[in-house]
């Protein structure tokens, strides 16, 4: 079961999910935060809830492999926390759990309304949204630096499948609003997780680039994991960078 980044939805990974379908069943919410049933409010657990009854109907009786980017990460540490019965395994991807100091800055910051300053949000605000085809939306992200590293077909799908059709030709398939909330609501409780023995195994994948580990810190992480700790080549978009690398990591991290 595989749960996308923020902003990203999961046809973004088509080339990763092709590299892992001979090893996994792969399973994905397509969109956090989109449908009505499961709404974005402080610390996600609309979204969780939302993964938890996903696995509930789609995944089958079997415990699942939860594999988690960024947002799916920390979604993917709640769902188990809440249902471990339902979860063989959890694989973070640059989702380093923020605690102590860090969790008490980021909820004072959430209080203050200065969150914007320790996560993309301000930058989502600002997010262009239209374009008049998929062309010009695949050569306006190629010119972005966030995007310069991106494999190029995993590029072309974010283009095609992260934006949709519309009167001006194509907006972005993820709203930047909900975009936005999702990170204005970053959870500051899951340290929590750190305090006793998860209750399923957990390994970590990070980018040896990521600014997002740097502010995050690792010392909660390496808790939950018990120091199943890798690392790889790449930033904290590093499964956009470098697919075929991140399924062999995967793989590799299965239990």
């Amino acid at each position: 079961m595989f749960s996308h980044a923020n902003g990203f939805p999961a046809p973004t990974y088509r080339k990763l999910f092709a590299l892992l379908d001979a090893d996994f069943r792969v399973r994905a919410v397509d969109r956090f935060g989109h449908d009505t049933r499961y709404p974005v409010s402080d610390g996600w657990k609309g979204l969780a809830q939302q993964l938890l009854d996903f696995l509930q109907h789609d995944c089958g009786s079997e415990p699942a492999v939860l594999v988690g980017h960024s947002l799916g990460g920390y979604l993917s540490l709640m769902a188990a926390a809440a249902r471990p019965d339902l979860v063989r395994q959890v694989i973070l991807l640059d989702s380093p759990v923020v605690a102590g100091w860090r969790a008490r800055l980021l909820w004072l910051s959430k209080c203050t309304g200065l969150s914007e300053r320790f996560s993309p949000a301000g930058a989502t605000r600002r997010r262009r949204t239209q374009w008049p085809d998929v062309a010009a939306v695949e050569a306006h992200f190629a010119s972005k630096p966030l995007f310069r590293q991106w494999d190029p077909e995993i590029l072309r799908d974010y283009s095609a499948f992260g934006t949709v059709d519309d009167a001006q030709g194509r907006t972005l398939a993820f709203q930047r609003d909900i975009e936005y909330r999702i990170y204005k609501t970053l959870p500051h409780r899951l340290g929590q997780f750190a305090r006793k023995p998860f209750p399923v195994p957990v390994t970590f994948i990070g980018g040896h680039d990521s600014r997002e580990i740097r502010m995050a810190g690792l010392r909660a992480t390496r808790r939950i994991t018990q120091g199943r700790i890798v690392w790889t080549q790449g930033s904290h978009l590093f499964p956009f960078e470098h697919p075929q690398e991140t399924a062999r990591l995967i793989r590799q991290a299965r239990t």
